[in-house]
C-alpha cells in the first residue's frame, strides 16, 4: 500500500469561521463554528480509517470513531446520499468489499484549522481500473467523524478547477458538509429539527438530504434503480461524460 502523506501540520484556511459562531453552541450550530480540539494527526489518521473500512488489504479492525448519526455524501455522477449513521457505514462497506472489492493504494490527507478538518486525494484500485476521487471529513468536538463530502477528481467533476488552491481553502465550493444545521452542536446532525426545517426552505441541498435521511434505504435504492447504468464508469473517468459525436 502506498500512501502519500502531505507534512502534519495545521494548515490555516483563508476562509473565515461565519459571523455569529461566538455563540454558536445551539443545537442549529454548523460544523464551520467548530475548532479543532484534536491533533492535525488525529484527523488524518480517522480519515485514513474509513478509506481502511473500503480496502480489502487492510487491518479490518482500523474502523472510525463515526457519529452515531454521521451523513456520508457522493455528489453526481455519483448517489448523494450513500450512508446515513454509523451502523450504515459499517454494513455498506462490509457489502462493497464483497460485491465491488477495492484497495485504496494512493492517499494524500492533509489537517485543516477550519472545517473540514480532515481533506485528502486518494485513489480507489478496482477490477476495471483507477479511480480518483477527492474527499473531505467534518469532525465534532469529540473527535467523531459526522459528514463525509466526495467528489470524482476529474475534470468537471471536482468542485474546482484552481490548481494553485489544490485544497479548496480560497473559494466556495459548494460544501453541503459546512451548510447542515447540527454538525457544529453537541448533538449532530438531525433530520427533522427546527433548525433544519428552516434552512430547508432556503438551501436546495439541504431540503435533498433532509428528504434523502428521512427515509435513507428507501431514497438510496431508488437512486441506485434510476442511476444511468454507466454512472461508475462515468466517476471513476473510464467512461467520458460526453456523447461521443456521430461518425
Amino acid at each position: 500500500m502506498r500512501i502519500l502523506l502531505a507534512p502534519l501540520l495545521l494548515l490555516s484556511a483563508c476562509t473565515q469561521r461565519p459571523e455569529g459562531c461566538e455563540n454558536a453552541r445551539t443545537d442549529g450550530a454548523t460544523a464551520s463554528c467548530l475548532e479543532p480540539t484534536q491533533s492535525p494527526e488525529f484527523y488524518v489518521e480517522e480519515a485514513l480509517k474509513y478509506f481502511d473500512t473500503l480496502d480489502v488489504e487492510a487491518d479490518r479492525s482500523r474502523v472510525p470513531d463515526y457519529h452515531p448519526d454521521v451523513v456520508r455524501w457522493e455528489w453526481p455522477p455519483w448517489l448523494l446520499l450513500t450512508g446515513f449513521t454509523a451502523q450504515s457505514m459499517d454494513d455498506s462497506a462490509a457489502v462493497l468489499r464483497v460485491a465491488d472489492p477495492s484497495t485504496v493504494p494512493e492517499r494524500e490527507c492533509r489537517a485543516f484549522d477550519i472545517q473540514p478538518f480532515a481533506r485528502c486525494y486518494v485513489v480507489f484500485e478496482y477490477e476495471g481500473g483507477s479511480c480518483p476521487i477527492y474527499e473531505e471529513f467534518v469532525f465534532d468536538d469529540e473527535g467523531r467523524t459526522t459528514f463525509i463530502e466526495a467528489w470524482s477528481d476529474l475534470p468537471g467533476l471536482l468542485p474546482h478547477a484552481d490548481p494553485s488552491d489544490r485544497w479548496a481553502e480560497d473559494q466556495d465550493i459548494g460544501r453541503l458538509s459546512t451548510r447542515v444545521p447540527g454538525l457544529g452542536s453537541a448533538s449532530g446532525f438531525a433530520v427533522d429539527t427546527e433548525w433544519m426545517r428552516d434552512a430547508a426552505e432556503e438551501d436546495a441541498d439541504v431540503a435533498e438530504l433532509q428528504t434523502r435521511a428521512a427515509d435513507f434505504w428507501q431514497t438510496w435504492l431508488d437512486e441506485l434503480e434510476n442511476a444511468d447504468p454507466d454512472f461508475f464508469a462515468v466517476g471513476c473517468g473510464w467512461q467520458s461524460q460526453l456523447p461521443q459525436s456521430p461518425e
